[in-house]
């Protein structure tokens, strides 16, 4: 199971080169939709795309991988023929940030200070190596902990939630068009990819999307890095699904199961369907086994 969940450590962090030799880009069309106020999604491959798009002109939250970057222009021109301003980067993985050295030409990318660290410097994951990034890709502004962007007459808050999904991730808040991007804090209905690696944690993830949930208002919209466009139910309900499924797995620790006898018990029925991604059920449970233990919390 180990070797599985090393390919899907490199589908992830290395998917803008490993992807764009195995998938035909060609074939992926870019499907935008009108989320609220100024805000769209556009899906394709990869991350899920936020646009703030008015007066201003646009701004983009992650741009999937450097073969789309085309199809990403053609689609946001349908949605508003301004110029493209700025790229938030939710965190590091190529699916969200492969178009940052053709888009970073012509935009101002902002991140967390440990995406441009990532990007920056060769990364090694689970033996593989990823090279730097070349300059254009990097941030040229970052933050600690939160950065306010004023355009197209809202406040976009981002907000770093440390030692989530990486230890860079960072959600934002479109302050009056009610709409989160939560970036890869949240898989629609689908265990998610947690980079253990790179400062991700099974606890911190659920505890960064309590605090979510304690800030938005019941009919905010909620943009995941992969999945349906979501509402604050389904965020409560994916948040239900990270506590339970860590607790049913901390309790077999506890009682002295191993990993291969938790794989073979599974998880409760009511998640059967979650494991239907690209993190299947015992690559979930071994994510969460393998963060309790290096946290401490067996």
């Amino acid at each position: 199971m180990r070797r599985r969940l090393s390919v899907y450590a490199l589908l992830i962090v290395c998917f803008a080169a490993a992807t764009a030799r195995a998938q035909d880009f060609s074939k992926v069309q870019m499907k935008a939709t009108k989320v609220s106020g100024n805000i769209y999604m556009i899906e394709g491959a990869g991350g899920n795309i936020g646009v703030s798009a008015g007066a201003d002109g646009l701004l983009i939250v992650d741009d999937q991988f450097a073969p789309l970057a085309d199809k990403i222009r053609a689609a946001l021109k349908e949605i508003n023929p301004g110029q493209l301003r700025y790229v938030l980067n939710t965190h590091y993985h190529g699916d969200h940030t492969g178009s940052n050295p053709i888009f970073g030409k012509e935009a101002t990318i902002i991140a967390h200070d440990n995406v441009r660290g990532r990007l920056a410097t060769e990364q090694t994951v689970r033996g593989q190596k990823v090279p730097a990034a070349p300059k254009e890709a990097l941030p040229v502004i970052t933050f600690n902990q939160s950065v306010s962007i004023y355009f197209n007459g809202e406040e976009i808050r981002v907000v770093h939630f440390p030692s989530g999904h990486t230890d860079g991730d960072s959600i934002m808040f479109f302050t009056a068009s009610n709409v989160v991007h939560m970036g890869d804090h949240f898989f629609a209905a689908r265990f998610p990819f947690i980079d253990l690696e790179h400062g991700g944690s099974v606890e911190g993830l659920t505890r960064n999307v309590e605090a979510v949930i304690a800030r938005v208002p019941a009919d905010a919209k909620i943009i995941p890095g992969h999945g349906p466009l979501s509402t604050l139910d389904d965020l409560k309900l994916y948040r239900r699904m990270l506590a339970e499924t860590t607790a049913h797995v901390r309790k077999g620790m506890a009682a002295g199961q191993t990993l291969d006898q938790l794989k073979a018990a599974g998880l409760p029925d009511e998640w059967k369907s979650w494991g239907t991604g690209f993190i299947n059920t015992p690559a979930w449970i071994e994510t969460i086994f393998n963060s309790l233990s290096k946290d401490g919390k067996k």
